[in-house]
């Protein structure tokens, strides 16, 4: 094998890595998120984790965070404005890097 192969190949793992790790970090985020709205909405046990779950699952209807926003914003409806959940959102985006970058 070549050093451009070896050099590749290093690219496409690193790549391939990276990738991982931002969804996990975009995942932990998100959990964290729908675990802070279903305290806010009085969820606990095994609503809270429930609910999570559906704040994962939002964020697969299209790239981006908005669907994780429209969610929040929706079932939170006048408990949260728009700011304090963006602000939310960074912070346990911050918080999920932190947190996967720990276990790595």
């Amino acid at each position: 094998m070549s050093t451009f192969d070896d050099r590749e190949n290093a690219f496409e793992n690193k790549y391939a890595h990276d990738q991982a790790m931002q969804f996990k970090v975009e995942a932990r985020c998100n959990k964290l998120l729908g675990l802070w709205a279903a305290e806010l909405m009085g969820k606990s046990g095994d609503d809270a984790d429930a609910y999570y779950k559906e704040v994962i699952a939002s964020d697969f209807e299209e790239a981006g965070n908005e669907d994780v926003y429209r969610k929040l914003s929706g079932d939170l409806g006048a408990s949260a404005d728009e700011a304090t959940i963006r602000a939310k959102m960074a912070e346990c985006l911050a918080t999920a890097k932190e947190q996967v970058m720990n276990e790595a």
